[in-house]
């Protein structure tokens, strides 16, 4: 008897092996470079674009997502065990502040509650980890085309609402939003697991405009 239940056990155990092998990320940074598509000339949006980056650190029940322009510096910072958030936004010499409590936060992501999530078998490599494909489309038609690492997962996911269904580390995706043939493309360029600082996650008491 006990040999039939060993059985049955390594039989149930191996049918996702996927899940089974994955490793939750709690410390990392990772640099995306952000490209447009969208057949235009003006080489002022290009090169615009092409100076843009986005950063993401993620140490533990903590995220911030650093987004940077030549004309706008974004920081948002997610506490998972409180699901709050702060974002900050910098114009210029203007710096200005917004605290979002659990209700707000969901009403800022709003447009993208009862969005459809199509995993596909399509695979692609980046930075060494097999990513697999899959398709996030909007209520309002604006799909995310994307690839997630299959063997790891942040252990914050919230903080980029759309992708907190995606069973895996988002290293690259597409936005095209309906009616727009821009297309905006995010692609993970390097990713490190060495440990965070934790100033990271210091919400700043002075020098910023607190907004409602």
């Amino acid at each position: 008897m006990k040999l039939i239940v060993v059985i049955i056990v390594l039989i149930l155990g191996s049918q996702n092996p996927v899940n089974a092998q994955q490793r939750v990320v709690a410390e990392c940074t990772v640099i995306f470079k952000i490209t447009l598509d969208d057949g235009t000339s003006d080489k002022d949006v290009t090169s615009s674009i092409s100076k843009s980056a986005k950063t993401v650190f993620i140490k533990g029940n903590d995220s911030r997502v650093d987004l940077i322009s030549p004309t706008i510096q974004q920081s948002v910072i997610y506490d998972k065990s409180e699901t709050r958030a702060v974002v900050l936004r910098e114009f210029g010499t203007n710096k200005f502040m917004n605290r979002l409590s659990k209700e707000q936060w969901l009403v800022a992501n709003k447009q993208y509650q009862g969005m459809n999530l199509s995993l596909l078998n399509e695979t692609k490599t980046i930075l060494g980890y097999e990513c697999k494909k899959a398709i996030l489309t909007l209520k309002d038609g604006s799909v995310f085309s994307l690839y997630y690492a299959t063997s790891i997962i942040p252990s914050v996911r919230e903080f980029e609402y759309q992708f907190k269904d995606v069973p895996g580390f988002v290293l690259e995706y597409q936005i095209k939003e309906l009616g727009d043939n821009t297309l905006v493309n995010y692609r993970a360029e390097k990713i490190s697991l060495s440990p965070v600082l934790a100033s990271k996650f210091d919400i700043p008491t002075s020098g910023y405009r607190l907004m409602n």
